[in-house]
């Protein structure tokens, strides 16, 4: 059975027979399928410590690499599971207070 070498086009790939000859080989290719989600304005945390600017929690554990690690909690984050400050947009557009998780290191 031939290895595949590398993808060249759509629909063949190239392959090596047992001589070491490249000669091309037809795959079957599934067209790809895009889906498109689109995110509604609404807040996340409709009901819980409305009171607080922004509902940040902290937890200390002793096994982190870094000292601080910021987990998403908007589900926005372009780094997610990170957080990356989406969620700052998002409580503007929406008069929501999310934010995110903080790992800390003990």
């Amino acid at each position: 059975m031939a290895s595949m070498v590398s993808t060249l086009g759509a629909g063949f790939c190239y392959g090596k027979s047992p001589l070491g000859i490249q000669k091309p080989i037809a795959v079957a290719v599934r067209p790809k399928r895009l889906v498109l989600v689109k995110a509604e304005a609404q807040a996340i945390n409709p009901e819980i410590r409305k009171t607080e600017a922004k509902v940040v929690d902290s937890v200390v554990v002793t096994e982190l690499s870094k000292p601080l690690t910021a987990y998403c909690r908007c589900w926005r984050s372009g780094t997610f599971p990170l957080c990356d400050g989406s969620h700052v947009k998002h409580n503007k557009a929406t008069g929501d207070n999310v934010g995110p998780l903080l790992l800390k290191k003990q």
